[in-house]
């Protein structure tokens, strides 16, 4: 849907600024237009565009002072196309070495620019896969304060280059897959490919033919050979999700693979070697599927060398405020939004929720507010919060009459926070640093500087 994506157009043309306005508009853009480049600086420090359009020839700072600034300020966040007329083409092309991503030529077809805005739509999605990659869940579960994420964190540098089946449990939402691509690209294997399945997804005979793969004519609708995950998985890892859900047949198929370490595809006598590491996770209790006999026995025991269980979003609550900064982050950049503040009500409403669907309600949450807060750039809990399917289980009443931060910023209400969490800490352990430090899962440094920052008074515990 194009009207998420937020275009800035500037040109000291009135015309020009109306016929691109019309224009992509008629796509479903949202455009923004500006007559100078001191109005586009200051248009963007209160409003985010992903796309900007600039003229070239303009009084003042003209378009290649402000592709400069906006490059400096915004890096890659920030896609600039560059309008120009038949007489500076020369203009536009150094445009490019500074960093445009392309120029239109005003007289050319209109259809030109919507494809290299089309192309700059493609390569700003690019740029924030790698950067929720590398700015990604992962790393507030691995920076978490809570000891028994820790202990995952620990669990997982010890298997991760070891070799071995790792069986990863914990309810739905808790981040499994995230620790399974954690194993792998920390292991030996991390150049080759990473291949994740969830078997809950496939019905019976089309996961066979996913996992091993299968030969032309091997079954009605076999019209060419496939080569299955198994066997593209070619010296890396293979990932299976809700593992529960295998049929018996299935995991009698997958035991012999372990054991041989080869594969027939469907419809083939042939036995093919494979090479890959089985990372497996399941938010159901295999042992009460074994009692039902549902689950062999001894493909647990292959799958399940070592066991690492995640806690639940519930028992991470001193996390919760990272996550929270994380995925507003993470939508601004969807968006195309600004979120310059958090109503109390919605800031105490995603710190205390259950989370019953773990890190993954919290996202969908965050990016319903997010979506809903529209060009106010205020996130709160209205009335089209509820109606687009929030669970209020008498929560949005509490939310009414209950905790109250205050007209406070974000920052200012996640500094409230820690701050009401490190002196229920303290108060615990009677003011002593190093043990409220442990409890915290923090370094007494750590602890010790927060307390600095936020102007505790320690001595008052003791």
């Amino acid at each position: 849907m194009n009207n998420y994506i937020k275009i800035l157009v500037v040109d000291d043309e009135k015309d020009s600024r109306e016929t691109y306005k019309m224009l992509l508009e008629s796509q479903d853009f949202t455009a923004e237009t500006v007559e100078s480049a001191e109005q586009a600086m200051a248009f963007l420090e209160k409003e985010f565009c992903r796309i900007v359009i600039s003229d070239i020839t303009m009084p003042g700072m003209d378009g290649l002072q402000l592709l400069q600034e906006l490059k400096k300020r915004y890096q890659n966040d920030i896609e600039v196309i560059m309008a120009t007329g038949y007489g500076t083409i020369e203009s536009a092309v150094e445009a490019m070495k500074l960093g445009a991503f392309g120029y239109f030529v005003k007289s050319h077809n209109p259809d030109e620019l919507l494809m290299e805005i089309k192309k700059a739509i493609s390569s700003l999605e690019m740029e924030n896969m790698k950067n929720i990659r590398s700015d990604s869940p992962a790393k507030y579960l691995l920076q978490s304060k809570n000891p028994k994420m820790q202990q995952v964190w620990n669990l997982v540098d010890l298997v991760a280059d070891s070799g071995a089946n790792v069986l990863i449990t914990g309810e739905s939402g808790t981040g499994k897959e995230i620790i399974a691509e954690e194993i792998h690209r920390r292991s030996s294997r991390s150049e080759k490919p990473f291949i994740a399945m969830n078997c809950q997804q496939y019905p019976h005979n089309l996961l066979e033919s996913e996992l091993f793969g299968h030969e032309k004519g091997a079954y009605t609708g076999a019209v060419s050979r496939r080569i299955g995950k198994l066997e593209q998985a070619a010296g890396g890892t293979v990932f299976l999700d809700e593992i529960g859900d295998l049929s018996m047949d299935v995991q009698v198929m997958l035991l012999r693979v372990l054991e041989k370490k080869e594969i027939e595809r469907i419809g083939s006598n042939t036995l093919i070697p494979v090479n890959f590491r089985l990372l497996t996770a399941t938010n159901r209790s295999i042992e009460e599927l074994i009692h039902e006999k549902k689950f062999r026995q001894d493909f647990l025991y292959r799958i399940n060398t070592i066991e690492i269980n995640l806690p639940p979003l519930r028992e991470r609550k001193e996390d919760i405020p990272d996550f929270i900064e994380f995925f507003i982050h993470k939508y601004e950049r969807e968006t195309g939004k600004t979120i310059h503040q958090i109503e109390s009500a919605a800031m105490d409403y995603l710190l205390h929720h259950e989370y019953v669907g773990n890190i993954r309600e919290m996202k969908n949450l965050i990016e319903r507010l997010v979506i809903l807060s529209g060009d106010s750039g205020i996130l709160s809990l209205g009335a089209g919060f509820w109606n687009a399917g929030a669970e209020t289980n008498g929560r949005q009443g509490e939310m009414t009459e209950g905790r109250d931060f205050g007209d406070v910023s974000y920052k200012e209400a996640k500094a409230n926070f820690d701050r009401e969490f490190i002196l229920s800490m303290l108060q615990v352990t009677n003011g002593n640093i190093t043990k409220a430090a442990e409890k915290m899962g923090m370094s007494r440094r750590q602890l010790f500087n927060k307390i600095v920052e936020l102007q505790i008074d320690v001595s008052a515990m003791k």
